[in-house]
């Protein structure tokens, strides 16, 4: 239900990360320290802008966010809604913590 619950922009923001106007080198760097800073602090949705048209962020985020640095941390991603950036923005939702880790 939570991920319906993000499909739909229904689950709270925690933390916003704006990447808009990043070189894709500085971009990345900033979103794997952001969703780190972002799970250990315990939130749970990231909304992360790259910018509308045709930006090479939009293209690249949803990889890096497959890649074991960030995968680790991400449940799911979804296409923001048009209140929060529309195509140029995405919810992430982050794993809970769980005991030990």
């Amino acid at each position: 239900s939570t991920q319906r619950r993000l499909f739909r922009g229904e689950v709270l923001i925690d933390f916003r990360l704006d990447l808009h106007g990043m070189t894709a080198a500085r971009a990345h760097k900033q979103l794997i320290q952001s969703i780190a800073l972002a799970a250990d602090d315990d939130c749970r949705c990231v909304l992360v802008i790259t910018g509308k048209g045709l930006g090479v962020l939009n293209g690249h985020v949803p990889n890096w966010l497959k890649q074991p640095s960030l995968s680790f941390h991400v449940l799911a991603l979804a296409e923001a809604r048009p209140k929060d950036g529309g195509g140029g923005a995405f919810y992430v939702l982050l794993r809970r913590k769980r005991a030990g880790q």
